[in-house]
This record gives C-alpha cells, structure tokens and sequence, in this order.
C-alpha cells in the first residue's frame, strides 16, 4: 500500500538549508518515482506531491495521456532500473510482462527493408506504461522514508529571504477548486518532475530570475493506439512488429508489442499532421496502408480490448536551464520538464532512469566534497550534467524528425544531412549485418554514443555497402493472419 499522508504531518518537515531532513519530488510519474528512490537514500524523508490520485496497481492515471500508447523499456533504462529496484525487471515479467529479444522476435521492416532477425540481439522489457509505474511505485512503497500526498497542485515555489535558494513549495488542494487555501510545504530540496507541462519558467520569472531559452523541434507526430486480445490460435514465429516510415516518402509507422494479459498493444504514427484516425474503419485503412500490410493483417480479425486512443502535441522540446547564470539552489528540474522527446523513439522512460542517476552521482559526489548537509551549487551542476546526459538521445530524435520537410523549428544543415545520408548507408548495411545491426542497436537503446557508429566495425562494413537481401534468403514480405495462416509472399513494400 502507498503511504498516503495529510499536508499537517508535512508541515512539520524543516525549512533550513543545512539540513538533509526532506527533500519533495513534483509529479508522481516515471521520473518523479525514480528521483525520489534516489533522494531516499540521501535524506531523511521525501514527500512525492501529486495532484492526481494514484491508483493502487496497474490503471490509467489521468494527466498521463501518453501511457495508453506503446511503451518499451530501452536496454540502458532496464540497466539503470534493475540497478535502483534489484529485481523489478523479474517483478513486471511476473505480472505479465515479456522480454523480447531484438531482432530475433521481431519482424522489423527498416527504411532499407526488412531487418535479418539475428539471434543474440538486444533484450527489451515490453509491458503497459501503467504496468511498470505500478512496479516501481510498489517497490518505492517498501522504503520508510518515501511518502505520498494526493490531489495537492503545486503552485508555486518559497524562496529563502534572500531569494538564493527554494525553501519550500505552495500547494493547494485540488478537491477545494480554484478558491482553496494556498498552504506551504517546507523542503532542503525541491524536485520538479511534472512533466511537460512544468511551470518553473513562470515561477523562476516570479522569483526574478531569468527564464530559460527553449528549443522546440516538432515533426507535428501524432498517435492513435488500441488493446487488441492476442489470437490463441495464431501461429507466428514473431512477437512484435516494427513497420517504420522511410522518409520523405513515407510518413507512417506501425508497432504491435505484447503486453500483459496476454494483449497486444498497437501504436499507429503518422508525422507532419498526417494524424492516425480514432474510427475503427479509419484506424484499420490507415495500419493497411503502412510500408507492409502484415500488422493489418494480423489486427484486422483480433478481438478489440479498447477503444482508439489518439495523442497529439508531442514535439521535441528542451528547456535550456544549463545555460542560465543565475539559478536558485536547493532547486532542480528533470525529466520530461527539462527535455522531452517525440515518444516513437521510445527515450523517455530511459531518460528518466539516466536522469536519477545523474542525481544519484551529483549528490554522491556533493556529500564527498562537502560538509554533511551543505547543498551550495549542487543544483546549477546538475542542470548542466543533465544537458549532457540529453545530448545523445536529443540529437537520435531530433535528426530523425529532421528528415520530414514538414517538421517545424528547424531546417537540417549541410552537416545533418551529410549525417543523414551515412545513417541511410548504416541502417541499410544493419539490415543484413550482424555485427552493423548490434552496434546500430547500442546507439538506439542509448548504451553507445551516436559516435560509435564511425567506429572501424561499423565504417569498413558500411563502406562496402550492403549486400542484396536475396543472398541472404530474406523476403520481401511475411504476411501472418490472425485466423492463424502464415504465408511467405513477395509484395512490393512502400
């Protein structure tokens, strides 16, 4: 059970800044949960302020839209997470989630075409993003020192007299409306995780410090999803499918993951407002009109599980805290409050377990350097690491968006499309090479640098070109119907 507490057991917290007795996390979502299992082990007690009710398991949590849509856990995110809750990875397979191995359990038709499905591939964690939540918020539950208070907005921020550091938070309860009492909760360190729709840059400009530049790149995504009932009778020799778009050309993609409750979930994209429809006919015709018809085909007779979802408004954005001069201390923000990424990359929830371990080693190396309890410059230093632990995945997704001519904020320099063009000539070589395709796998499941892809393994191979996926006896197309009936035929992909 979630330790629940009422805001005057809270008020009794210290407001000094010396001390490490409580530190509050803003937003109990993915980022939130792991920011506060790494503050557990540093201060006395911490307060996750949400303003929704948590539910206690696996369900749709209201002000997390995008839960409803495919979810993977990235290679590096299970790494980070396994390492902060030993054994939560065993924990979601128990309740239902499933390990797949990539590429070998997928069909994955690649911009080039389809992917060889190599054995000894990557292993990815596939459950709902309600699934996972719940695991780890159950496992945060187990440590003391982790309390809970619901239906509280955070509307501000206390700043010290002096206005150097925050000392606290103004909240007001959400079942009171609009007109509730504005009450204070005092903190040693308060954690903005509330995702993208943080309000610091309008509280830093209250407190009269400056407001962060922002940089927005938006391939104009949007998302329309569906649970569908797995077919018992299907005989497959695949897990999930990955039909991406080839860009320009092509603005479509498809995904089908299993998830728990032997269910699959479907993801459909379109990008530069080519938007998926949330009408069962329209929703079919457009998973028919992918790159392949095999995720079609496999959908088009299985059982529908939930209604049609759509999720818009999902740009790539990044908030520029680590360029400010100037910064309050005893104050931090992460996640997707700081840098948030188009979701089809699937960064996000990985992002947030790198961003906990940025705070994990920052606040490591604070407590070395100085005096028990002094929280001088630890906040500036940690916007400025996160910037660089973003940097990678900003530049996977944002290059990729940078391929559509409708995408919005910027326009791809010579530099970004000589890139492109070597990134074309990798993904065409990773397709039919076992050892391109492991290398191209590290970079996507961020456990490699972009730069890894210019290594002499991956740049004689590429520089060789790909051979053609007739030698290796790979088909055009493997079409699978729910009904069960499995045919090989070569159709043309798009």
């Amino acid at each position: 059970m979630t330790r629940r507490v009422d805001l005057g057991i809270c008020e009794d917290t210290s407001m000094t800044a010396t001390g490490r007795h409580h530190a509050l996390v803003i937003g109990g979502s993915i980022a939130g949960l792991l920011a506060a299992r790494v503050l557990a082990d540093y201060f006395d007690w911490v307060t996750v302020v949400e303003r929704a009710q948590l539910p206690e398991g696996p369900a749709f949590r209201k002000g997390v839209p995008q839960s409803r849509h495919v979810h993977a856990l990235l290679a590096r995110g299970a790494e980070e997470l396994e390492r902060l809750f030993p054994g939560i990875v065993a924990d979601v397979r128990a309740a239902g989630g499933t390990s797949i191995e990539w590429p070998r359990d997928v069909l994955w038709l690649m911009p080039a075409g389809w992917c060889r499905r190599f054995a000894g591939g990557m292993k990815l964690l596939c459950s709902s993003r309600d699934l996972l939540e719940a695991t780890v918020r159950r496992r945060l539950t187990g440590c003391d020192r982790v309390r809970f208070l619901e239906g509280y907005d955070v509307t501000g921020l206390v700043p010290s007299q002096d206005r150097t550091r925050v000392v606290g938070v103004e909240l007001r309860a959400r079942d009171g409306g609009s007109t509730a009492a504005r009450q204070t909760l005092g903190a040693d360190l308060v954690v903005d995780a509330s995702g993208w729709g943080s309000q610091t840059p309008r509280w830093l400009e209250t407190l009269h410090y400056p407001v962060p530049t922002e940089t927005r790149i938006d391939g104009l995504p949007g998302y329309a999803s569906r649970c569908y009932a797995r077919p018992k009778h299907l005989k497959a020799d695949w897990q999930a499918l990955y039909l991406q778009a080839r860009p320009p050309a092509s603005s479509r993609l498809g995904l089908l993951f299993p998830i728990e409750g032997d269910r699959w979930l479907v993801s459909l994209q379109g990008m530069g407002g080519d938007y998926p429809p949330t009408d069962e006919a329209g929703f079919l015709e457009f998973a028919r009109s992918l790159r392949s018809p095999v995720l079609y085909e496999a959908i088009k007779d299985a059982e529908p599980l939930s209604p049609i979802h759509g999720y818009r408004n999902i740009a790539n954005q990044w908030r520029h805290y680590e360029r400010l001069a100037r910064w309050p201390e005893s104050f931090i923000v992460l996640g997707d409050a700081v840098c948030a990424f188009n979701p089809v990359y699937g960064q996000g929830m990985t992002m947030a377990a790198l961003a906990a371990a940025t705070l994990e080693r920052t606040l490591r190396e604070q407590r070395q350097r100085r005096a028990a309890g002094d929280l001088a410059g630890l906040a500036q230093r940690f916007q400025r690491r996160l910037a660089q632990t973003s940097a990678s995945a900003w530049l996977l997704a944002t290059g990729e968006d940078l391929r559509y001519p409708t995408t919005v904020g910027a326009r791809p320099d010579l530099a970004t499309r000589l890139l492109h063009r070597y990134v074309n000539r990798v993904i065409e070589v990773a397709a039919v090479h076992r050892g391109v395709n492991k290398a191209f796998l590290d970079v996507l499941n961020l456990l490699s640098p972009p730069t890894a892809l210019f290594r002499p393994g991956v740049l004689l191979p590429v520089l060789m070109g790909a051979p053609s996926p007739a030698r290796h006896g790979l088909p055009t197309e493997v079409v699978v119907g729910a009904r069960g009936t499995a045919t090989t035929d070569l159709v043309a992909t798009r």
